[in-house]
């Protein structure tokens, strides 16, 4: 990342503490990576407006101090892909309130919020990915949606018209600076999100002491997770599997387990202390996946487990090949499975050394010294 020249901040006020914020978001998930790193940059200014789309149900929209949009008192919080095509309008009527900076923290049109006159407000904006169902829509299969093919190339065009008054890009990976570039020809630095290691890596002894005897899959249930291929892998190394997460894809996996040679337990929604027992229990994480970044494979490392993924997206930076894990140029079984015989080449405190570089510090630090630099 860029150093870039101190911003004069006097020592122990808030981020920003003498101008009127407002940090925005996509729709707010109970769980998901991207509302992470929203309330991390938040933690850093206690001060600023945090306005939403919408909050899921179960989300604590109070003690969050989440203002939602008109769009939460619709039906189309109910399917983000219906809600796609009308976001660049909510944004754009959202508050009548004008803000001196704007945060965005954006995976699809958030970015594109205007609050105030861009000659006297800065915003700065966050990048998780450029709307996959927009610029990438067989990314993941789920761009496919009827109702967006016809739309689609409107959405793209409003994206980069509507994003002109963007002062300064972040983005969470390599692969996500790549795409910004390559759709929306705009710079951005690498902030990679935070990730709490420490807590992961300080787990009661017997944790730390279990058999590792089993392979382990993390995630939501969705195509583009490859969790049809993890059991294959399970199923070609000989090897039980634990599968946690949740999504539409539950009852096929099931049908898949039930035909496998080896034992298949499905973990539905662990809690996060259940998670971290079953990373300290595995013996590799599988992650055949293209991520933007991942922060699942982070935080198997943080537990010092190794990490057989696909080379590709943001795993070539979370994943040092032979060192911390395997990275594979394939989408069959077989090289995973030759891979797992050479877990005993790789050296747990290594691993777990190597997960701390994307500690919550780190990227307090960093994203604290590019607000710094790009608000003035």
């Amino acid at each position: 990342m860029t150093v870039y020249e101190s911003a004069a901040r006097l020592p122990g006020l808030p981020l920003l503490h003498d101008r009127k914020v407002a940090m925005v978001h996509e729709w707010f998930g109970a769980t998901g990576g991207s509302e992470a790193v929203f309330l991390a940059i938040a933690d850093l200014l206690p001060h600023a407006e945090r306005l939403v789309l919408w909050a899921d149900e179960g989300v604590e929209t109070d003690r969050l101090r989440l203002s939602q949009s008109w769009m939460s008192r619709t039906p189309l919080t109910r399917s983000k892909a219906l809600a796609l095509p009308a976001m660049p309008l909510v944004w754009r009527t959202l508050t009548n309130e004008k803000f001196d900076v704007v945060i965005s923290s954006s995976h699809a049109f958030a970015h594109t919020v205007k609050l105030g006159d861009p000659a006297e407000t800065r915003h700065l904006s966050y990048i998780h990915s450029p709307a996959r169902y927009v610029w990438s829509p067989d990314f993941d299969g789920r761009g496919s949606h009827p109702a967006l093919k016809v739309p689609r190339r409107m959405l793209q065009k409003a994206d980069i018209r509507l994003s002109k008054h963007v002062h300064a890009y972040a983005a969470n990976s390599r692969e996500v600076q790549g795409r910004i570039k390559r759709f929306w020809d705009r710079d951005a630095v690498v902030i990679n999100p935070p990730v709490d290691v420490d807590y992961f890596a300080s787990a009661p002894a017997e944790y730390q002491y279990q058999s590792r005897d089993y392979l382990l899959g993390v995630g939501r249930w969705i195509p583009y997770k490859n969790f049809d291929l993890i059991i294959e892998i399970a199923d070609a190394a000989g090897l039980p599997l634990v599968i946690a997460g949740s999504g539409p894809e539950e009852g096929r996996l099931r049908q898949l387990a039930a035909a496998a040679r080896v034992p298949i337990q499905f973990e539905v929604r662990p809690p996060r202390e259940r998670l971290r027992q079953l990373y300290w229990g595995a013996r590799a994480l599988l992650f055949p996946a293209h991520e933007d970044f991942g922060i699942i494979p982070v935080e198997a490392q943080a537990c010092g487990t190794p990490v057989l993924g696909l080379r590709r997206g943001g795993l070539l930076e979370t994943v040092i090949d032979g060192e911390t894990g395997f990275l594979i140029d394939s989408r069959e079984p077989a090289p995973y499975a030759d891979a797992l015989r050479r877990l005993g080449e790789l050296w747990p405190q290594r691993i777990q050394e190597h997960a701390r570089t994307f500690s919550s510090d780190h990227f307090a630090e960093q994203i604290t010294q590019w607000i710094d630099w790009a608000a003035r």
